[in-house]
This record gives C-alpha cells, structure tokens and sequence, in this order.
C-alpha cells in the first residue's frame, strides 16, 4: 500500500469571485475591466463584422456602393450647381476622400447610440462590462473603411496623385474619428435606454453634423462664403472634431492646404473631452440599464 504520506500535495487556488453591487455618486470608470473581457469584445466585434451584411445581394460590395453614390450626389449639387472650386483636386477625388472618415464615424456613432437596446438580452443575463458593448459596434466599421481606402488609392492613381510624406498620420484622423463617436455613443447609449426619442433624434443630429462638417467643400469656403471674410466665429466652427478629422485626412492624403495647427488643437481637445465626459456618463447610469432596457 502507498503511504498517504509520500503522496504530492495539491493545493487548489480559490476560483475568483466578483462581487456586483450598486454604485453610489460619480463612481470610477474601472477601465481594467476591459482588459480582463478584451475576448469578448473581439468576439462581439467579429458577429457585427459578420451580420452586417447578411442576407443581402452585393455583401460588401455595399462598402464601396454608398461612399460611391454620395460622391456623386456630392459633385453634382456642391460643385456644378453650387459652383464650389476644390482647387487643383479633381472634385470627384475631394469629395471621396473625405466622405470615408466621416462615413466611418457616422456609422459608428448610429451603431454605438443603439448598440444597448440591440443586446439587450446580454445586458439582463450575463455580467460582463456594459461598456464593451458600444466599443465594439465602434470597431466594426474599420472594415469598410479599408475597402473603401483601397478605392481611394485607385482612384488617386488614375488622378495622378501620389502618396505624400504625411500618409503616416492617417491612423491619427482615423483614432480621432472613432474617439468622437465613441463619446456620443456613450451619452447617446445610455440615454436611448430612458428615453427611445434618441432613434428618432439621431438621423437629424448625423445629417447636420454632416452639412457643418466640409464634406464637399473647402475649409476656405466656411470664411469666404458663410462668415463673408469675418474669422471672429470661425473658432466655434473649430470645435466640431470632424473639421479637424476630415480637413487633415483630406490634406494628408491629397496635399490640401493644411488646416492648421489650431484647428487640429482643437479638434483633439474636443474629441478628449467628449470621450472623457461620455464614459464618466456611461459609469453613472450603467446601474440602471438591466432595469430600464
């Protein structure tokens, strides 16, 4: 018989536990908890990626389809009839390249502002942070825009536009674009959850962030044309983060003239304060979402 006592001791840790409670006042973001759930987040990100475009005939062909057509739309009203100079761009080429960063952001705003309503039945079964849920709907649309970019570089080939030396900054728009949806989604989210109005309200706020923002036209247009010379207000134009976003990409990939450091400045203060503001935001009302969703 073998003796008990020669036998290798095996000491089990104990299995972790987390303890779920109300929070009190204006609690701590606990962004670790995104860490530790970063799987999940992975996994949710791919289903979006995934079921976007099921059950349709051009699949992702929708992608390349709609920034297309908007192009089009675009040209035909700003530059023909409203006969705006893009300068020595063609403006097929002026419109495409800014209509990818802001359709990015535009989709992961709608995506982010419904994202809790969507999952509702994770939110009331499973523990996990709430949080996750707009991040992921927000990195979803990178895949777009990366078929997207690779039209545009078709298309500034045909043009006869090389790539400038300030490509390497395009990963910065791009964060900035997704850190200003991310913020709106987070106060929008948790607001859809009290109050639906935010379905009905969100087409609205997308469609005239869309117009304040210069899409199809100029940056110098805002001065010359809206503001006729005056620059006293234009410093209230600067603090929409998508002037910054879509003026930078714009300059950095087609040589444009450069919005300027203020603007950028700007932009990237915006954008900061709306993420900040929307997660502390997003903590404080996270509470009630398994109650109101």
């Amino acid at each position: 018989m073998t003796d008990k006592s020669d036998l290798p001791l095996i000491i089990e840790e104990p299995a972790e536990t987390i303890l779920l409670k109300p929070s009190k006042g204006w609690i701590s973001l606990n962004l670790k908890d995104l860490w530790r759930f970063r799987e999940l987040a992975f996994f949710l990100t791919w289903r979006d990626i995934k079921v976007r475009y099921k059950q349709t005939i051009l699949g992702a062909a929708w992608a390349i389809i709609q920034p297309l057509l908007q192009m089009v739309v675009f040209t035909f009203l700003f530059n023909r009839i409203g006969q705006i100079s893009t300068g020595d761009v063609p403006e097929e080429l002026f419109s495409f390249a800014a209509l990818l960063p802001w359709n990015l952001f535009q989709k992961a705003l709608q995506d982010a502002s419904r994202s809790l309503v969507s999952n509702r039945s994770m939110i009331t079964k499973v523990y996990f942070p709430r949080m996750l849920v707009p991040f992921s709907t927000v990195l979803s649309g990178i895949v777009d825009f990366a078929i997207g970019f690779v039209i545009l570089m078709l298309m500034m080939a045909y043009f006869g536009f090389p790539l400038t030396t300030a490509i390497w900054s395009v990963p910065l728009f791009l964060t900035m674009a997704l850190i200003t949806a991310l913020g709106v989604g987070l106060w929008l989210s948790a607001i859809n959850l009290h109050y639906r109005d935010v379905g009905y309200f969100l087409p609205f706020l997308t469609q005239l962030w869309m117009f304040i923002t210069p899409i199809a036209y100029p940056l110098s247009e805002v001065t010359e044309t809206l503001l006729g010379g005056s620059t006293q207000y234009l410093y209230l134009f600067y603090l929409n983060p998508m002037v910054a976003v879509v003026e930078g990409f714009r300059s950095t990939l087609l040589g444009t003239p450069f919005p300027g450091w203020d603007v950028i400045g700007i932009g990237v203060g915006m954008s900061i304060f709306i993420l900040i503001s929307g997660l502390f935001y997003f903590r404080r009302m996270e509470r009630t979402f398994a109650d109101m969703v």
